[in-house]
């Protein structure tokens, strides 16, 4: 089994972007680094604590904007880490950053603390899209700062893009020359989410009084379309509905090590305001209000602010659901060994259909996804029977920290 993940929620922006609905806040030094010693004191009260058998072998600084912090506040949050709990040696820790704050000495600090990949939060090459979705930094700063992180050395650097806006600020011309823009820049690896208007956030409420026109679902199917034909095309292989890695000369695996943790059921400790962990049956997640988090801390007491135990049927559903989104699909026989059911065989019609469709393959012992089932990849399974009820109809699910 793969090794555990270690995620630290990082949750300060220099500005809250209309679209984003995860637990973020703005804050100035003092606020910073009042965060800094609540996460060094949350890793403490886990000392000891996390009972997986294996060492973290990832490390992800993810937020919110974790290059907001000082050099010497992330050093600082590392080695809190790496003394309070079992991060293996050689580690590969993950940040992310923003376009405005890769500056060549910023960059320089963040090889120096080890940072092996360094996801940028580019979102488009489009000045009309990065207005819309309230992006601070512009068309030629992103250029910048993709060009610089791969001279510093990272040995992955990942580029952030965002499709599916309304027409007016996206059309299809407009995504295909960002992913073409993108491909020339050559970075190693591209997440590319659709925009999804979220209850509460300021896109959320324009939605609902009507002043934003969410994409038609053909134009949103063609839109991915296209950034799954421009991407492969230039050598970058999709192996998760929104990830996609370039091979390059020196046979380095560029996906995502500490995300497919998230994918297989791989379990995780997540810490800072709202992170999720999961030990393989158990989840939870902490309070997601900064402040509210660090008085709990204060307290000595872990910031939890809820938990689910997951059935057996759960967790198949779950694996099911996740593998579909996968390049790698479903192992089949491993899945009958973990929860005594083959799902093809229990649902051989619905399979076949959906191969005649194109939408997955079955062979080699696996059930994969096609390129166009990526397409449709959260309704696959609709209607699957894996225990005794019926598949229920689902999203995917929540707690994943990166989904959006």
């Amino acid at each position: 089994m793969p090794r555990p993940g270690l995620y630290l929620h990082v949750p300060f922006c220099s500005a809250i972007c209309p679209y984003c609905d995860f637990a973020v806040t703005r804050g100035g030094a003092g606020r910073r680094a009042a965060y800094v010693e609540a996460a060094v004191a949350e890793a403490g009260l886990w000392a000891g604590r996390w009972r997986a058998a294996e060492a973290f072998d990832t490390v992800y600084l993810g937020g919110g904007t974790p290059s907001l912090l000082a050099a010497g506040e992330l050093e600082r949050l590392l080695a809190a880490l790496g003394r309070h709990l079992p991060v293996a040696p050689g580690a590969r820790l993950f940040l992310e950053a923003n376009p405005e704050d890769a500056s060549p000495a910023k960059l320089a600090e963040l090889r120096e603390l080890g940072v092996s990949t360094l996801s940028l939060g580019v979102q488009s090459f489009d000045p009309r899209a990065l207005k819309f979705l309230g992006r601070r930094h512009t068309l030629e700063a992103a250029r910048r700062a993709v060009a610089a992180a791969l001279e510093a050395g990272f040995p992955t650097v990942s580029v952030d893009l965002i499709f599916g806006l309304p027409e007016e600020h996206q059309g299809l011309d407009s995504l295909r020359r960002t992913l073409e823009e993108t491909v020339a820049l050559a970075p190693h690896h591209v997440s590319c989410y659709q925009l999804t208007f979220h209850q509460g956030t300021p896109f959320g409420r324009g939605l609902a009084r009507g002043v934003i026109r969410e994409l038609p679902e053909p134009t949103q199917a063609a839109a991915y379309e296209r950034v799954i034909e421009v991407l492969a095309a230039a050598g970058y292989e999709p192996y998760e509905v929104s990830n996609f890695a370039r091979r390059t000369p020196d046979g380095a695996d560029h996906r995502s090590a500490h995300n497919r943790k998230y994918w297989d059921h791989t379990p995780y400790l997540g810490l800072g305001p709202s992170a999720h962990s999961f030990d393989g049956r158990r989840r939870w997640w902490n309070l997601s209000e900064e402040e509210a988090w660090r008085r709990r801390i204060a307290a000595g007491e872990r910031p939890v602010a809820g938990e689910e135990t997951l059935s057996d049927e759960e967790l198949a559903l779950e694996a099911l659901m996740l593998g579909l989104r996968t390049a790698e699909g479903v192992d089949l026989e491993r899945y009958r060994e973990r929860f005594g059911v083959d799902p093809v065989a229990r649902n051989q019609a619905l399979v076949e259909r959906l191969v005649e469709a194109g939408l997955v393959a079955a062979a080699g012992g696996r059930l994969r996804p096609t390129l166009r089932g990526f397409a449709v990849a959260d309704g696959l399974p609709v209607g699957v029977q894996i225990v005794a009820a019926p598949w229920r109809e689902t999203s995917i699910p929540a707690w994943i920290p990166w989904a959006g």
